[in-house]
């Protein structure tokens, strides 16, 4: 269409600026709540969705938004970033043990809890089976963002931490798959075909994530990228590659991304720190846009006639559906009531219930935007009532623990013509390294301790220099040793000197 015939007027440099200077406020306003957060133990997610609101149209802002196919579209990206950022945190040693435990609940939790929370929204609302199915799919993942960044706060029983993480990182793909196959017109299909087309999904993404991550991890360890700024840059690309490659192939991508970043995440891969940290700046960047964009699409005013039956559904799905679930899925693994009851009441929801509830309005779903209203206040109002009551449950279970020591944190290098690595790092606050000699360390041979930095002076150690807190060291490792260099310099940095005699010999 020619100008002047409707077109709207296309983005201007002085649009670009007033969108440049808005984004730019919201994202400082956002990164202050977080310290307001982490103080009062309010989740941040709800912060985000505050900002939203208030720029919406019943908000000082005024701003009208309501393209729900724009915010699942930018949904799905952010959440790709976010489940991309919690697989490279996820500790393989600590999720292992978990695996089975997690997987079931993510399968057949999952289940349960649709079928207790739809029947909830069917028979004590009024709710058509349709609308009352995909309310209790949508509310049924619990979130990654949020068990992410509330759990790692909190010292618990890496048994519990593992299978909660892995929970979030896994229910993701069945629950979309179900959103989906209830949203879309026509009669709902059977349950046999709905598993098969989960399984079937499921097994694609896996398959297609491990691959992508194992290729990954082995081609950024083998290559030396000319720059470090790099390898961030690749890790997430990677990642976000697994996502793409698993949907196209018809597989969960969620699943992909997920998994893709856990094995990379477990692979040592150089300059990690500065990819943890890179990985951390984006994925707060994708909670941060994801959370305002969906405050943007509510409407305040329109909330009352369903903050009755948000409240309703909320309280079966918190104290029916959810410990049903994890008590039928637990129970044959042996785990102890207290952890059991903990990870039932730590099922937080957050943004990714609210995305999904765009599914349906994008679909025209009748009651579309009633969904999307009950699912967006009981995720506040449980989310207002989970995240800050958690750690003092905890406390009361006797579930909660002292931190582990600070890891190391160590950044390698490789020195690709000389078949060597370089790692260096720093000594954290907490670690048991502080007051160890360098000939303590016990490192394996072909590798060695070659500088020290102190109070900014730098000096070669010698082998009877002891260790503090707060000096930097840099390591030469041959290639064939480097792991267990690595591995040595953690056991010591979290046991001490005498790491590996008495059975401390961790690693991470």
């Amino acid at each position: 269409m020619r100008a002047g015939q409707g077109r709207e007027r296309p983005l201007t440099v002085h649009d670009l600026n007033q969108l440049l200077l808005v984004c730019s406020l919201v994202l400082l306003v956002a990164v202050a709540a977080v310290r307001i957060s982490s103080r009062s133990g309010l989740p941040s997610l709800l912060v985000y969705l505050g900002i939203g609101v208030l720029m919406g149209q019943d908000g000082i802002g005024g701003i009208r938004f309501d393209d729900a196919e724009l915010t699942q579209v930018i949904g799905y990206a952010a959440l790709v970033v976010i489940l991309a950022e919690g697989g490279l945190g996820t500790k393989w040693k600590e999720i292992k043990p978990a695996l089975p435990a997690a997987t079931a609940l993510a399968l057949v939790g999952v289940t349960v809890s649709v079928g207790v929370t739809a029947a909830a929204a069917h028979y004590l609302i009024g709710l058509e089976i349709r609308q009352a199915l995909i309310i209790g799919a949508v509310v049924s993942s619990t979130d990654a963002a949020a068990v992410f960044s509330v759990l790692r706060r909190i010292p618990l029983p890496s048994r519990v931490t593992g299978t909660l993480e892995a929970e979030s990182g896994f229910n993701d793909a069945p629950v979309v798959i179900l959103v989906v196959a209830f949203s879309t017109h026509g009669p709902i299909e059977h349950s046999y075909v709905l598993l098969g087309e989960i399984m079937l999904e499921l097994s694609i993404g896996a398959a297609i994530g491990l691959a992508v991550g194992w290729l990954g991890s082995w081609g950024l360890r083998h290559v030396a990228l000319p720059a470090s700024g790099l390898y961030p840059i690749a890790v997430m690309a990677i990642a976000v590659a697994a996502y793409a490659a698993g949907a196209m192939a018809h597989g969960s991508g969620f699943l992909a991304v997920y998994l893709a970043s856990m094995v990379m995440g477990n692979a040592k891969l150089p300059h990690w720190p500065a990819t943890r940290g890179f990985a951390d700046g984006v994925g707060w960047i994708a909670q941060i846009g994801m959370f305002v964009l969906l405050g943007l699409l509510v409407t305040p005013h329109e909330l009352g006639d369903d903050i009755l039956p948000a409240l309703v559904i909320g309280l079966v799905l918190t104290m029916v559906a959810r410990p049903l679930s994890v008590v039928l899925c637990l129970v044959s693994f042996g785990v102890p009531w207290r952890e059991q009851a903990l990870m039932s009441w730590a099922g937080l929801r957050g943004a990714v219930p609210i995305i999904l509830a765009t599914i349906p309005m994008v679909g025209g779903v009748e009651d579309s935007r009633r969904i999307f209203n009950i699912v967006f206040v009981l995720v506040v109002v449980y989310t207002l009532v989970q995240g800050p009551t958690l750690p003092w449950f905890a406390r009361k279970l006797r579930l909660g623990g002292e931190p582990e020591p600070a890891d190391l944190g160590i950044e390698s290098a490789p020195l690709e013509r000389l078949r060597g690595h370089l790692l260096s790092f720093a000594i954290p606050a907490g670690s048991k390294m502080h007051g160890v000699e360098v000939n303590e360390l016990r490192l394996p041979a072909g590798s060695a301790v070659t500088l020290v930095v102190r109070d900014g002076k730098s000096f070669v150690p010698l082998p009877t220099t002891v260790l503090r807190r707060g000096d930097e060291l840099l390591v030469v490792a041959t290639d064939p040793v480097r792991d267990a260099a690595e591995r040595r310099l953690r056991a010591v940095g979290a046991g001490g000197k005498l790491a590996g005699w008495l059975g401390t010999n961790k690693t991470s």
